[in-house]
């Protein structure tokens, strides 16, 4: 079951957009080391360290907006941002060294690619030489040019990974909308080979009809027949294909959910009886599998699924879960209610099973069908070996 920290922490949940410059302004508190120096009397002149101060922290802003907004902008703000705070930090010493860390975190956040280590190796040995210069010897300088250096390797790893994660975010709905895609053009191939000769046929001989109305009214009644046979095929025809009854069948359409949730980066559990469902009963399962996948693979936002396929209580029961967030509306109720869901109860019902669709408020979501076992033609001895 989905818990609420699962959702709190799933990186890919609707909405969640990551880091912003907003949440790296805090850093800009660092600032507080000098403006304690400058309020303690040890910053001399003072005209020139409050200018330092305040422009040390105006441009780790500006840099820190630029870094989201507008990425070529953020060098030279991060430039000009470096020269203030080492000079300020040459000249004044003591809590000055806090705005090196400052410094760090602005190019972690603005800088990528090779570069971003060799600066921050820059830095260290800045920070380094700027607390020997200023007395500290090595032990007490060892922990500021540890927090430079990770000051900023850290953000500039999370913004990274936040990148990746939103790309791979982008395929997953892209992968989603390809499956669904390909479904419709399988189901209009399917309607085309149905219809299309059948039709054909039926024009022909109602052409016949016209013509021998007037000349030998029992060919044109026999023809009249015909057309009325094959238009009652090509109906039942159109029916099976509509209810799934012309479908891949069970076997496949699993082995196509199992593509297909691999395809979407959905980890997929398939358990599935050695019992065989009669014909109807077989694409009436698969299409439920079907339904189902597509189900998870567009809306649930889940990392695993789950499709289960047992016998018990005289039934042949067929589970679909996944583990995604908690959703407001359970797809296939009220104003969700889609036609593949809707027609998959219908015809559910009319072989006197059961279908039950929900969404447990913890997250997740469950698709469950239920046929009779009396429908089900169990494998013989060979098969099952």
């Amino acid at each position: 079951m989905t818990t609420e920290r699962d959702i709190w922490l799933d990186p890919l949940r609707e909405g969640e957009r990551g880091p912003d410059a907003k949440g790296l302004f805090i850093w800009v508190l660092l600032t507080a080391g000098p403006v304690w120096d400058i309020a303690h009397g040890r910053s001399h002149p003072l005209w020139l360290a409050w200018p330092a101060a305040v422009a040390a922290a105006g441009l780790y802003l500006l840099t820190a907006h630029h870094a989201f907004a507008d990425r070529r902008r953020a060098l030279p703000s991060l430039g000009l941002l470096a020269a203030v705070v080492l000079a300020a930090t040459a000249g004044f010493g003591d809590n000055w060294l806090y705005l090196v860390v400052m410094l760090a975190t602005a190019t972690g956040i603005a800088v990528q690619g090779r570069v971003l280590p060799l600066l921050l190796l820059a830095e260290c040995a800045a920070a380094l030489l700027l607390a020997v210069r200023g007395g500290a010897g090595l032990t007490d300088a060892a922990p500021l040019v540890w927090g430079t250096f990770t000051a900023g390797l850290i953000p500039a790893i999370i913004i990274r990974l936040w990148a990746a994660i939103h790309e791979l975010k982008a395929t997953r709905e892209e992968l989603a909308r390809t499956a669904v895609t390909e479904e419709r053009l399988r189901f209009s191939r399917d309607l085309h080979d149905l219809l299309g000769h059948t039709l054909s046929v039926m024009v022909v001989k109602a052409e016949a009809v016209r013509r021998l109305t007037r000349v030998d009214a029992e060919a044109a009644t026999a023809q009249a027949a015909d057309i009325e046979r094959i238009g009652r095929e090509a109906l039942a025809e159109v029916r099976a294909a509509v209810t799934g009854y012309r479908g891949r069948g069970l076997s496949a359409e699993l082995d196509a959910a199992r593509a297909v949730l691999a395809d979407a980066g959905i980890g997929a559990v398939v358990r599935t009886c050695p019992v065989r469902a009669a014909p109807e009963i077989d694409a009436l399962l698969g299409w439920a599998v079907r339904e189902g996948v597509t189900n998870v693979v567009r809306h649930s936002g889940a990392a695993a699924c789950d499709i289960d396929l047992a016998e018990g209580g005289g039934r042949l029961l067929l589970e679909i879960r996944d583990d995604g967030p908690a959703r407001e509306k359970t797809p296939g109720h009220g104003n969700e209610h889609g036609n593949g869901l809707t027609g998959l109860r219908e015809r559910v019902r009319a072989v006197g099973g059961s279908l039950e669709i929900a969404a447990p408020p913890g997250g997740g979501f469950l698709l469950r069908v239920a046929v009779p076992y009396d429908k089900l033609v169990p494998y013989d001895k060979e098969e099952q070996a």
